[in-house]
């Protein structure tokens, strides 16, 4: 280990030692508003839930907002990124991805079809979020039984819930980014047209070049490869460096909303259109009989929600909510002469009810209920699904108990999902129905050891209905270079689960820290089997056993205060190891994210916040057949923020430089990964402002 990687391991650790008598503005004093997570349905402290969490908001999301999801939570604890260029990026979430880590917006689905590819960008626009809560572990259940890895929900204020001071509200931001000439903005407006009724607008736009990066496109075992061809373009694919070609991209979004907000509750809409055109990064053939494609992704999405909540002042229920929405989406995928060669349709329903117990002698829950719906019909030649239909109707409860000392938790869900596909007879599939019900449960509890501290232990029982990808799959997948075949007699996926948990705070410092074990029976993935088909190797959806675990903490601490500057040091870090269980033996589960620390400083006053971080990766070795490895990569960021009137004023400038050294940076979650490295250096200017 060389030396800079053992002065962060050293960073890392040390940062809940060094407390000092001061409050930490990081992370909020414990107990504050900033804590609450609402995702929780119960709306709990941050410290009090039983599983990972993290939460970004307010100047830390400012700093790391990008224009996807998965690079704008990358540095949060547990939480790596698919990073299918810098257009498409959806959360890892201790290993897991696609089926099994719902992403939300305001607390539903993004309708969208970003779990079917990793080439699809997710639906949800983080560059208008307020606040964007993760949730890991068991919680994550009552958002349904594929949520096994998590749940990522994005909030926003496009439904308002609150009426402003002034009788118009407007805020706004600017930004620069350097590594692909990034231009993008964007404001919104609140107007009070009485003191119960607001309407809302927003609107923002962003683009991009292709995007530098910090070496070769290609990993040195492939630039040696390409240069060992007979043939001349082949070798000159070796040579490729510094920009990603074909990876610009153009998203505009605007948005209108309104509310009625009283003292005993409030009902309001939304409306929404967004529209993004975006490249796909080439995955380079070093086969001279095979074409590298050069795919553009030209989609749409109209989406319309509502939210209502009634507080009643007594009785047995505090509220009662309810949260729905409907989108109709589109993509055609465009080659390199601009014509469409596949088509995703898309229609999603998603209502859900939520009815919380009040407050009594320290018992109090929620019961609900939710629904989801789907239709997706792909037409073109890379269709690899028939026309497919899913349901899942379900119904859960939370409870909880302050005993003092002891807070216990239980909650369980009972869903009911159906698969129908059509028959297709390009893809030689016939008319296909299945249904599952699913129960999942999940009982812990927390001790407080010392006034601050709790030490915590969750068990947990999971049912996962399989998707309809994973049965009726039988065709081409660009997205993943793969053809893909599903079956359709599979069992529902099963898994038991063990998370222990110690969270802590006082004056100056906070640090929570996880570890999790998971077992699965019919755990299912996909297996390359040697063949090709339509040039592509064969990958069957298979069920076996598996098992993950890991390790999870983050932490910050106040060490000094120099005159008008708080100083303070804070660490993350995490760690997945999951295997499977094969007819033919063990082997790693595939693109399961390697060791990552990362430590920062950071200096705080009212108008200026100075920060300085570094990113260690460890390199990948574990690999499932026909992966590759990665190599280890650190990174230093930096941040300046400056407030010329103080906090007082929502006026405010950032300037930051990511991957300092220009450094050459791969994820191992991610499909592109040999042939598309990370951002290079990236200078960024952010302009915020409100009145």
């Amino acid at each position: 280990m060389r030396i800079s990687h053992i002065s962060l391991l050293a960073l890392a650790f040390a940062a809940p030692a060094l407390a000092q008598e001061a409050p930490d503005d990081r992370h909020g004093d414990h107990g504050s508003e900033g804590d609450i997570v609402v995702t929780a349905v119960l709306g709990r402290n941050q410290h009090d839930v039983l599983a990972g969490t993290s939460v970004l908001a307010s100047s830390e999301l400012a700093r790391d907002v990008r224009p996807t999801i998965g690079e704008t939570l990358s540095r949060q604890a547990g939480v790596s990124a698919t990073s299918f260029g810098p257009n498409a990026s959806r959360p890892v979430l201790r290993g897991f991805q696609g089926e099994r880590v719902r992403i939300l917006a305001d607390g539903i689905g993004s309708f969208d079809v970003s779990n079917t590819s990793v080439d699809h960008a997710v639906v949800i626009n983080p560059l208008t979020a307020d606040r964007i809560e993760v949730l890991r572990g068991p919680a994550a259940l009552l958002f349904g039984s594929s949520a096994i890895g998590g749940v990522v929900n994005v909030i926003d204020s496009r439904i308002p819930r609150k009426v402003p001071d002034e009788a118009v509200h407007v805020d706004g931001n600017l930004t620069y980014g350097s590594a692909a000439n990034e231009r993008s903005g964007g404001a919104r407006v609140d107007i009070a047209l009485s003191d119960k009724f607001v309407v809302h607008l927003d609107g923002t736009y962003a683009k991009t070049d292709d995007m530098d990066v910090g070496g070769y496109l290609l990993t040195p075992d492939l630039r040696a490869t390409a240069r060992a061809s007979s043939d001349p373009a082949i070798q000159a694919l070796a040579d490729l460096r510094s920009r990603i070609p074909n990876s610009a991209g153009r998203l505009w979004e605007v948005a209108g909303g309104a509310a009625l907000i009283t003292p005993d509750g409030n009902l309001g809409i939304s409306v929404s259109r967004i529209g993004n055109l975006y490249g796909v990064p080439v995955r380079y053939s070093l086969d001279p009989a095979v074409t590298a494609e050069q795919v553009r992704l030209d989609m749409h999405q109209t989406r319309a929600d509502v939210r209502a909540e009634i507080t009643p002042a007594s009785g047995f229920l505090e509220a009662i909510r309810f949260r729905g929405g409907f989108a109709d989406y589109a993509h055609n995928e465009l080659d390199a002469a601009g014509d469409v060669g596949t088509t995703f349709l898309h229609q999603g329903w998603e209502g859900r009810l939520e009815l919380v117990q009040r407050d009594h002698a320290g018992w109090k829950g929620a019961v609900g209920a939710q629904f989801v719906l789907r239709k997706l019909n792909i037409i073109g030649d890379e269709k690899f699904l028939p026309k497919s239909d899913a349901s899942q109707i379900g119904i859960f409860t939370v409870q909880q108990f302050d005993l003092g000392a002891i807070r216990a938790e239980a909650g369980g869900r009972i869903e009911r999902s159906t698969m129908a596909a059509r028959e297709d007879a390009t893809l030689g599939t016939p008319d296909r129905s299945r249904s599952f019900t699913a129960v999942s449960g999940s009982l812990g509890a927390a001790y407080e050891i010392t006034h601050g501290w709790r030490l915590g232990l969750n068990a947990s029982y999971t049912e996962r209905a399989p998707s309809a990808e994973e049965l009726f799959s039988n065709g081409p997948h660009a997205g993943t270079q793969a053809f893909e075949v599903g079956n359709p007699d599979f069992s529902k996926e099963t898994s038991k689960g063990l998370e222990l948990t110690l969270r802590g705070s006082g004056p100056g410092y906070s640090l929570s820290a996880s570890v999790y074990h998971s077992w699965f029976d019919n755990f299912i993935y996909e297996q390359p089997d040697g063949a090709l088909r339509d040039d592509l190797p064969v990958f069957n959806i298979q069920q076996d056993k598996a098992r993950y675990y890991g390790a999870e903490f983050e932490g910050s601490v106040r060490v000094a205060q120099v005159g008008d500057f708080a100083l303070s040091l804070d660490g993350v870090g995490d760690f997945t190891r999951a295997t499977i269980k094969t007819p033919l033996g063990n082997q790693p589960a595939p693109r399961i994210p390697a060791l990552r620390l990362l430590g920062g400083i950071e200096a705080k006053s009212d108008k200026v916040d100075a920060r300085i971080e570094a990113e260690w990766v460890d390199g990948q070795s574990r690999i499932a057949p026909f992966e590759t490895t990665t190599s280890g990569y650190t990174l230093v960021n930096a941040s300046l923020e400056l407030r010329p009137w103080g906090k007082d004023r929502d006026v405010s400038l950032l300037l930051s430089g990511n991957n300092l050294f220009d450094v050459d940076a791969r994820r191992h979650a991610s499909f592109l990964k040999d042939y598309a490295p990370l951002s290079g250096r990236d200078l960024r200017v952010t302009v915020r402002f409100g009145f």
